[in-house]
């Protein structure tokens, strides 16, 4: 009793000089569904700390998990903790872990620090590949803290793993997981948030708390909702932590705790969070996790659009979407509404067409005619379970998860600048070549755009056969009707333009080298033959005399006569020959004429 006494005597004299620092408790994960929990662990403490002569802790323990075999693990936490700023490289049966999350605390005592820690590692996997069996926790080493901590009684270390599991032959539940790092003395005060109490009936609070002493016992008390808790024989009212497991009914878990506490008086049906009070007058506690388990069974409804289709330059769109009752005790009634809102101006309401089963899902799609009054983008919202004035017709699990919402862009063909045709001089026949590759770049209004040009509609609408060469572009007949494509991510339009051909003045090549060495062999005029089909040709020599006509259907004049005296040998002599070519065409009313120069 002195060495408590001497504890006490410590605890009283520092108590003024107390400051803490750690984290609040919060949700971790909420379950629903036929679900339960169960809490095991060990302490590295070989004696309660107040009790020890010398300092004194392990660096290993096991605890046994025993579930029944058609229990289904559908979770396991791992918490591990101590006196320090922590050890995070353990084992748990000879496999490393290494925490997700980390906890501290620290308590300044007539100004010298105090820090604890813990950490918390998912190790669902590792659990359900071993199910049950011996657990050993190895590795955890807080001896270098262990010195400094005895001095005021607060050197210890242990672990603990919280197992929700599932079976088909439990109640609907609703289990909620909290984690943090508050501690006491003298008061803490935690909200358990995301509570959906439907029945209050054998609902039940766990608890893991580290370095309670069951030999300190100064106003210690833990209450629900104003309401004090107890579990005798274990956990008396005035003792709430003191060294106990209430799933193995042990007191000998020394410094830490696993307790349960059934709660069913201290909360009622329709309750959404639950005040708890801690209280100590001295024996310093540390809450890091809390199970609550609530019996439950409401659906729980959400909604999800999964995709958008709609037409081009159309206002009208369908969305695919999908009710689920997935994280739910109970089915999702048959005309569940759904209200549909475009940027937060209500639309229309459609409704659920099945009853949703739990962990079930109904996919539907629905049509919307936006409003031309909406400007594009704009935002649309489907919020299941709501009557348009906010509130549902359903009590739910969590009515706050309901809405859906998203982005909406309408579909637009992407615009153009219109293309001027384009005119080339006649080759022949309408024959022509051209050039349109800047078109490309002046079609677009938007850059990021694609343009491909095609000969014919069907191959710009079915993107076959795309004119590759459009700097020499060659057109046997003309005019010619190109159709240019322009693509967006979604949409395409289609213009088009005319390639067309005009007779250009001729070309004279006014001298003739009739040696059949085929150069200038004939008379030649460029853009003449087959461009002015009813033009014709006259030569004449010097003394004003016709030695020569042709026409389109006439061979190039090549020095020989089939007019006048010579006709009968034909070849002229070198000399200089006077032409004319009478176009015949409307837009050249007068005739071309000129000297040209033969050579024999």
């Amino acid at each position: 009793m002195k060495r408590i006494f001497q504890k006490i005597v410590l605890g009283f004299s520092l108590l003024i000089f107390n400051s803490f620092f750690g984290q609040d408790i919060s949700l971790l994960k909420q379950f629903n569904g036929r679900y339960d929990f169960i809490l095991f662990g060990n302490t590295l403490n070989p004696d309660e700390n107040t009790f020890q002569i010398f300092p004194t802790i392990f660096t290993s323990s096991s605890a046994v998990l025993n579930l029944n075999p058609d229990d289904v693990i559908e979770k396991a936490y791992l918490y591990w903790a101590g006196s320090g700023t922590g050890d995070f490289d353990i084992k748990l049966n000879g496999q490393t872990i290494n925490p997700e999350r980390t906890f501290s605390f620290q308590r300044q005592l007539s100004n010298v620090n105090y820090d604890y820690f813990s950490a918390f590692k998912d190790i669902t996997t590792q659990i359900q590949s071993i199910g049950s069996a011996t657990y050993i926790l190895s590795y955890l080493d807080v001896t270098p803290f262990l010195y400094s901590h005895f001095n005021i009684r607060t050197n210890f270390a242990g672990w603990a793993i919280i197992i929700i599991y599932k079976n088909e032959n439990l109640s609907l539940n609703q289990l909620n997981v909290y984690d943090g790092l508050q501690a006491v003395p003298n008061e803490v005060n935690i909200t358990l948030n995301s509570l959906n109490v439907i029945d209050n009936k054998e609902a039940e609070i766990a608890f893991l708390a580290w370095e309670g002493d069951v030999g300190i016992a100064v106003n210690e008390t833990v209450r629900i909702n104003g309401n004090p808790i107890s579990n005798p024989p274990l956990n008396p009212i005035d003792n709430a932590f003191n060294g106990t497991n209430s799933f193995t009914n042990s007191n000998t878990l020394y410094n830490m705790d696993l307790d349960v506490y059934p709660i069913q008086n201290n909360i009622k049906i329709g309750d959404t969070a639950a005040q708890i009070q801690l209280t100590s007058g001295q024996d310093f506690v540390m809450i890091n996790a809390i199970v609550t388990k609530l019996n439950s069974q409401l659906p729980d409804a959400t909604i999800s659009a999964n995709n958008i289709s709609s037409s081009c330059d159309s206002r009208a769109i369908a969305v695919d979407y999908t009710v689920s009752n997935m994280n739910s005790t109970s089915i999702l009634p048959t005309n569940t509404p759904i209200s549909i809102y475009i940027n937060s101006v209500f639309y229309k309401t459609i409704f659920t067409q099945t009853s949703i089963p739990i962990n079930g899902s109904e996919k539907s799609q629905t049509t919307i005619d936006v409003p031309t009054s909406i400007s594009d983008p704009f935002e649309l919202k489907f919020v299941v379970d709501d009557d348009v004035t906010g509130a549902g017709i359903v009590a739910e699990i969590n009515e706050n998860n309901n809405d859906f919402k998203l982005n909406v862009a309408l579909l637009k063909s992407p615009l153009f600048n219109s293309l001027q045709d384009k005119e080339v001089c006649n080759e022949g026949l309408s024959k022509g070549t051209f050039d349109f590759s800047d078109y490309e770049a002046v079609v677009k209004v938007n850059a990021t755009d694609t343009v491909r040009f095609y000969e014919t509609i069907e191959n710009a609408q079915n993107e076959i056969n795309p004119i590759f060469n459009t700097s020499n572009f060659i057109v046997q007949t003309t005019p010619k009707t190109i159709y240019t494509r322009i693509d967006n991510t979604h949409c395409s339009s289609v213009t088009t333009f005319k390639l067309t051909t005009t007779n250009c003045p001729p070309v004279v090549h006014n001298y003739i080298s009739a040696n059949n060495d085929f150069r200038n062999d004939t008379f030649h005029v460029d853009g003449l033959k087959n461009v002015f089909p009813n033009y014709k040709i006259s030569i004449y020599n010097r003394w004003g005399t016709l030695v020569w006509t042709g026409n389109n259907t006439s061979e190039e004049w090549d020095g020989y006569a089939n007019k006048g005296l010579r006709f009968d040998t034909k070849k002229l002599p070198t000399g200089t020959y006077f032409y004319t070519i009478d176009l015949n065409d409307p837009d050249y009313n007068e005739a071309l004429s000129g000297y040209l120069f033969l050579k024999q």
